[in-house]
C-alpha cells in the first residue's frame, strides 16, 4: 500500500510539472579529485574552456566545502545530510564492504522524480553495491549508465579487482566496438548528450554526471598526453602529512604526474563541453542549472596525484582547506548574474535543498536536512545563516589515524588523532580563516578556551557515527573473492528480509542499553542524536 501510494503521488506530481514547462533542468558535473587551482581561469596552465565559461556566465563559489574523501561527499550530496549520521564519513565504500546509505534516507533524485523530472546518473556511483536497494536505480534514478565502484580505468575492460564494472540499468555492457571512441570520459559525455536529445521534451530533467576523471590511475588520449608532455610541475609542498611520501618519491626519481594529470583534466573539460553544446543545440541552456565541483581536494602525493590545491594547505584525505575547500561554479542564466563571485560558505549538504528550492519542489525528506537553501545567496547576494558549525572527518589511509575539523564562522579547529596499541596522541590546531586561509599560523595556544569548547563539540559530533559505519579497511577480508561481473553482484530485494537489521540486541530495550554502554564511541541506534541527561550522559531514546 505504501509503495502504491508513493507511486500515485509521483504520478500526480508529474502532471503538475508537465503543466509548468518553465521548471529548470538540472545538470551536475562532479570531478573526482581536481584541485582548487586547476581550472584554467585560475591560471593553472591546463585548458578548461568549459569550466571557464561556466564561471564567466555564472557564479564562482569561492568557499565551497565537501568532505575530504569520495563516498562521504556523494552521500552528503544525495541526502543533504551530514555523512557522520549516515555512517559514511571515515572512509569510502570499498569493494568488500556490504553496506551503503541506509534506505531510511531520502535521495535527491527521488524528490525530482516524484515531481515529474526525468532522472539519470551517468558515471561513478560509489554509494553501495552489495544489495539492489543500494543501487542507483533503487535510489531515484530512471537510468544508470556507468560503474558502481571507483578506479575502473579509462579504457576497456572497465574493471575493479578484475571484475567487469560498466553497466546500463543493472546489465553489464560489452566493450565498445573497435574503431569507436572508447575513452571512458568521452563515453559518459556522449551517453549524456544522447540521453538529453532523446528525453521527453515535455518534462524537465535531472542529470548527474560524476566523472572518474581525474582520479588515479591516470590515462588520457595520446594527443592530449603529447599536448602537456612539457608542462612543468611548479607546485610547492602541501605542508601536510602527505609531504613525507612526496619527499621520498622525489628522492627516488619518481616522475611528476602533473603533465598526465593535466591531460586527464583537459579531456574531462572536453566531455563537459559536449554536454554544454547539446544544451545549446536543444535551446535549453538558459533554463538549465549547471553546477560543477570536485568531490574533494586533489591528491598531493608526488608521483601519485597531479593536482594543485593552492593557495590552500593539504589535499585529498586531509581536513586542511586543500582537502575540503574545492573548485566550484554554477550557471543559471535565468537567475544567476554572469561573472559573479560568492564568498559565503556553501557546503555539499546545501546542494539538495538549494536545487529543490530552485525547481520549486519539495525535498520529500522525513529526516531533517543538515544542509540549507543557499539560493538567496546565489541569486540575491543574501547572507547564509546556519544553526550549526561544519564538521568533517577522515580515516584514510591509515586505520585508527583520524583527522577531524570543526569550522565555526571563520574559526577552524583541526584535531589529528592517532591510536596506537599502547598510546593515543591528539594534536590540535586552531586557525582564523578570515586572516589566515592558508593555515600558516596555529593559534591554539593563544585561545585555549575556544579550543576546549570546539574540541568538546567535535567529540559530540563524533558520537553520532554508527558503530559499524565505514572505516579505513583498505585490505579485503581474508579469503574474500570479488565477482566476475559487478552488475550481477547486488542481491535482489526479494532475496532479502523486509526490514534492515539492527544489532545483536534481542529487543529495542536491550539495544538502547547497549547503545548507552557504548556511549561516545558510536551509535547502535541509527539516526540518533543522544539526549544529555544529568548524572547519566547521552542516551538515545
Amino acid at each position: 500500500m505504501k509503495r502504491l501510494l508513493s507511486a500515485s503521488i509521483g504520478l500526480l506530481a508529474s502532471f503538475c510539472v508537465s503543466a509548468q514547462p518553465s521548471a529548470p533542468n538540472i545538470v551536475i558535473f562532479v570531478a573526482d579529485d581536481i584541485g582548487f587551482a586547476d581550472p584554467g581561469f585560475r591560471g593553472s596552465g591546463i585548458e578548461t574552456p568549459s569550466i571557464d565559461v561556466l564561471a564567466e556566465e555564472g557564479v564562482t563559489l569561492n568557499r565551497f566545502y565537501t568532505t575530504p574523501i569520495c563516498s562521504p561527499t556523494r552521500a552528503a550530496l544525495m541526502t543533504g545530510r551530514d555523512p557522520m549520521r549516515l555512517g559514511v564519513a571515515y572512509s569510502v565504500l570499498l569493494p568488500w564492504d556490504s553496506g551503503g546509505v541506509h534506505t531510511d534516507e531520502h535521495f535527491m533524485p527521488e524528490s525530482f522524480k516524484a515531481a515529474g523530472y526525468q532522472t539519470a546518473i551517468v558515471g561513478k556511483w560509489h554509494l553501495g553495491h552489495s544489495q539492489q536497494q543500494f543501487h542507483p536505480n533503487a535510489r531515484g534514478f530512471d537510468y544508470f549508465y556507468g560503474h558502481l565502484h571507483t578506479e575502473v580505468g579509462y579504457y576497456p575492460p572497465f574493471s575493479i579487482l578484475g571484475g567487469r564494472d560498466f553497466q546500463l540499468n543493472g546489465k553489464s555492457l560489452p566493450d565498445p566496438a573497435k574503431g569507436k571512441e572508447q575513452y571512458e570520459t568521452f563515453l559518459l559525455a556522449d551517453y549524456s548528450s544522447d540521453w538529453i536529445k532523446q528525453r521527453d521534451k515535455d518534462k524537465p530533467f535531472f542529470l548527474y554526471l560524476p566523472f572518474l576523471a581525474p582520479h588515479e590511475p591516470l590515462e588520457a588520449p595520446d594527443d592530449l598526453v603529447k599536448k602537456y608532455e612539457g608542462l612543468k610541475d611548479e607546485r610547492g609542498l602541501s605542508r601536510s602529512p602527505s609531504d613525507k611520501i612526496s619527499r621520498l618519491a622525489r628522492l627516488s626519481g619518481t616522475e611528476s604526474r602533473r603533465p598526465l594529470y593535466a591531460a586527464v583534466v583537459d579531456s574531462m573539460d572536453q566531455a563537459m563541453g559536449r554536454v554544454l553544446k547539446t544544451l545549446e543545440e536543444e535551446g535549453i541552456e538558459d533554463n538549465t542549472i549547471v553546477m560543477f565541483f570536485s568531490d574533494n581536494g586533489a591528491s598531493r602525493v608526488y608521483g601519485r596525484g597531479g593536482g594543485d590545491n593552492s593557495p590552500y594547505r593539504g589535499g585529498k584525505g586531509e581536513v586542511y582547506e586543500g582537502g575540503i575547500r574545492v573548485a566550484s561554479v554554477m550557471r543559471w542564466p535565468d537567475r544567476i548574474k554572469a561573472g559573479s563571485q560568492l564568498d559565503e560558505t556553501v557546503t555539499i549538504m546545501d546542494v539538495f535543498p538549494t536545487l529543490a528550492a530552485a525547481a520549486n519542489i519539495k525535498t520529500g525528506n522525513e529526516l531533517p536536512l543538515d544542509g540549507v537553501n543557499v539560493l538567496p545567496a546565489l541569486t540575491e547576494n543574501k547572507t547564509i545563516h546556519r544553526d550549526r558549525a561544519l564538521f568533517f572527518a577522515s580515516e584514510i589511509p591509515l586505520y585508527n589515524s583520524f583527522g577531524f575539523t570543526l569550522i565555526e564562522d571563520n574559526w577552524k579547529l583541526i584535531q589529528w588523532l592517532k591510536i596506537e596499541p599502547l598510546t593515543m596522541t591528539i594534536t590540535q590546531e586552531l586557525y582564523n580563516l578570515e586572516e589566515d586561509p592558508g593555515e600558516y599560523n596555529n593559534l591554539a595556544t593563544k585561545h585555549p578556551g575556544r579550543v576546549d569548547r570546539m574540541a568538546k563539540e567535535i567529540l559530540e559530533r563524533r558520537a553520532l557515527y554508527p558503530i559499524n559505519g565505514t572505516r579505513s579497511r583498505i585490505s579485503s577480508p581474508p579469503g574474500w573473492r570479488p565477482p566476475l561481473d559487478w552488475a550481477s553482484f547486488p542481491r535482489k530485494d526479494e532475496a532479502l528480509q523486509e526490514q534492515p537489521a539492527t544489532s545483536m540486541a534481542p529487543d529495542s530495550r536491550s539495544e538502547m542499553l547497549l547503545d548507552y554502554m557504548h556511549g561516545d564511541t558510536g551509535r547502535l541506534i541509527y539516526n540518533c542524536e543522544p539526549t544529555r541527561i544529568p548524572m547519566i550522559g547521552g542516551v538515545c531514546i
